[in-house]
């Protein structure tokens, strides 16, 4: 694993998982609430599922962000794949993701992430399987990207 990020050491970050509807999402909005414009940041799916998921929106209404406009989509929806980072959250989307890498200058790192939608039970215990996926992610984009500094500016 690579030591954590200066903002000023990376331009673009891309978050790709299975249907790009609830852990794509979700990382792209926490690294987003973290840097602001300092990074682009965007997220896709291998599929683009049905728009959107209440239960991430929930949970991340609850720190704040609002993910209500997210709308799906692929890889073959991403307007540009220069990306300087691809973080994969499901096996099969860092097999695409090693596809878009080919020839372009990018670092590739898979962080298995568990699925909350298959998660079944009370809709608290389905909505705490989602806060666990969000804090997961949470922990690791706090440990990768170091926070932007504010001093003289």
């Amino acid at each position: 694993m690579a030591g954590p990020y200066d903002p000023a050491d990376i331009g673009a970050v891309l978050f790709a998982c299975t249907m790009n509807r609830v852990r794509s999402p979700m990382a792209a909005a926490l690294l987003r609430q973290r840097f602001g414009q300092r990074i682009f940041v965007d997220s896709c799916g291998l599929r683009a599922g049905p728009d959107p998921d209440p239960f991430m929106e929930a949970v991340m209404d609850e720190l704040g962000l609002d993910v209500t406009t997210h709308r799906s989509k692929t890889f073959d929806d991403l307007e540009d794949g220069s990306f300087d980072l691809v973080i994969s959250l499901a096996p099969e989307a860092q097999h695409r993701a090693v596809e878009l890498s080919r020839g372009r200058a990018m670092e590739l790192v898979y962080w298995p992430t568990v699925d909350p939608t298959v998660v079944e039970g009370s809709r608290d215990q389905r909505l705490d399987a989602y806060r666990r996926v969000r804090d997961e992610l949470e922990r690791r984009i706090a440990e990768r990207f170091q926070r932007p500094s504010t001093f003289g500016g």
